[in-house]
C-alpha cells in the first residue's frame, strides 16, 4: 500500500513538471519566438528543444509510475498521461512550424521571390535546394530517432511490467516454500507420535502376556497343590 501510495506520488510530481514545461514551451512558441529573430530566435529554439527533450524524460518516468499503482488508479492514471501526451504532440507540431519559419524561406517563397524579379540568382536557388533537401533529411532522421525512442518506452513498460510478474511470482514461491516448511514439520511431530504410541503399545503387549503368564502359573500351582495334598 505504502508503495502504491509513493508512485502515485510520484506521478504527481512528474505531472507537474510536465505541466511547467509545457507553459514554458507555450510561452516561448507565442510570446518570445515571433519577437525574435537569427541567432536569438535560434537561441530559444534550442532552448526549446531541451525541454521537448525533459519532457520526453519525464514522460517515461510517468509510463513506469502508473505501473507501481494499483489497478483501480492505474486506469485514471493512463487516461490523463495519455491526454498530456495528446496535447504534448500538439504543441511539438507548433514547435516544428516555429522551427521551420526560423530556418528560412521556403522553396514556395524562393520561386515567388524568382518570379517577382529578386537578386536571387540559380546558384543560390541551387544552394538553398540543396539546404531544404538537407533539412528534410534531418527531419526523417529525427522521426526516425523518435520512433526509435517511443519503441524504447514500449520495450521498458513491457520490460517493468515482467519484472513485476516476476517479483508477485517470487513472493508466491517464497509462500509455498514456508507451507512446505511447515507441513514437513507437521509431519515430523506426527511421526515422532506415532513412534512414540507404538513402543507404549509394544510395552501394553509384553505387560498383558506377563500378567497371562503369571495367572496361568497361578492356576497350575492352585490344582496342583489341590490335587497332590
Amino acid at each position: 500500500m505504502a508503495s502504491s501510495a509513493a508512485g502515485s506520488e510520484l506521478f504527481e510530481a512528474y505531472e507537474l513538471d510536465f505541466k511547467q514545461l509545457y507553459e514554458s514551451i507555450s510561452q516561448k512558441i507565442n510570446n518570445v519566438i515571433p519577437t525574435q529573430s537569427g541567432e536569438e530566435r535560434k537561441t530559444t529554439l534550442r532552448a526549446i528543444e531541451r525541454e521537448v527533450d525533459e519532457v520526453t524524460e519525464i514522460f517515461s518516468q510517468m509510463d513506469i509510475e502508473v505501473l507501481n499503482v494499483p489497478s483501480a488508479s492505474r486506469t485514471k492514471l493512463q487516461a490523463r498521461l495519455k491526454t498530456h501526451k495528446s496535447d504534448f504532440e500538439k504543441l511539438k507540431r507548433d514547435v516544428k512550424t516555429a522551427s521551420s519559419r526560423a530556418s528560412g524561406p521556403t522553396d514556395r517563397e524562393l520561386l515567388l521571390a524568382v518570379s517577382n524579379g529578386t537578386d536571387l540568382d540559380s546558384a543560390s536557388v541551387d544552394q538553398r535546394a540543396r539546404l531544404l533537401a538537407g533539412t528534410e533529411r534531418l527531419a526523417e532522421s529525427s522521426s526516425r530517432l523518435q520512433d526509435s525512442h517511443r519503441i524504447a518506452l514500449e520495450t521498458e513498460t513491457v520490460g517493468a511490467s515482467v519484472l513485476e510478474d516476476i517479483r508477485r511470482q517470487r513472493e508466491q514461491i517464497l509462500h509455498t516454500r514456508t507451507t512446505l516448511t511447515e507441513a514437513d514439520s507437521y509431519i515430523d511431530k506426527a511421526s515422532r507420535t506415532l513412534k512414540i504410541m507404538t513402543r507404549r503399545m509394544a510395552t501394553s503387549r509384553v505387560i498383558t502376556i506377563l500378567i497371562i503368564v503369571v495367572l496361568v502359573a497361578l492356576i497350575l500351582f492352585v490344582v496342583y497343590a489341590k490335587l497332590f495334598h
